[in-house]
């Protein structure tokens, strides 16, 4: 059987709610507490170091009866940009989606400059993703920019 039979075998056997497919291994966890998996009740499924031409190793993440907004999945974006999200209905595929970098990103990301009045006051940091391709993003308090790898999610 091709691997890419048994990958649909796994989505195959949730009824309803949302997979998210191609995250790196490494990034995985990093989704997993992004979307507050650990206090959902929801069955849920994590595979982790999985076959991956793409990839090379990835992570799988089944959610049974749960459909996520796009502000909750669009947060995903920022650690994970290539992550595929097939939302599931009667066992089929309803939609697939790939996700992007919203505009703004609210209370997701730490910023990098210590001065910053969101390090220094209880409040949420607020960015603008000014590039989205190479996940370039400007807060907008003190407008200090980050790259992805200097990206600290909160």
């Amino acid at each position: 059987m091709s691997s890419e039979k048994k990958q649909e075998l796994q989505v195959a056997a949730l009824e309803n709610g949302t997979v998210i497919d191609h995250i790196p291994s490494e990034k995985l966890f990093t989704v997993v507490s992004l979307l507050g998996l650990q206090q959902m009740s929801n069955n849920i499924t994590i595979g982790f170091n999985l076959k991956s031409k793409k990839l090379g190793k990835k992570g799988i993440i089944k959610i049974a009866d749960k459909y996520f907004c796009d502000d909750e999945i669009n947060r995903i974006a920022v650690v994970a940009p290539s992550v595929k999200l097939n939302i599931i209905r009667d066992y089929e595929v309803a939609e697939k989606r790939e996700l992007t970098l919203p505009d703004e990103l609210h209370g997701i990301v730490k910023c990098a400059n210590p001065k910053c009045i969101t390090n220094n006051e209880p409040m949420p940091t607020r960015f603008r993703v000014v590039d989205k391709e190479h996940c370039i993003i400007k807060c907008h308090y003190c407008e200090k920019e980050q790259r992805r790898e200097e990206i600290e999610i909160i």
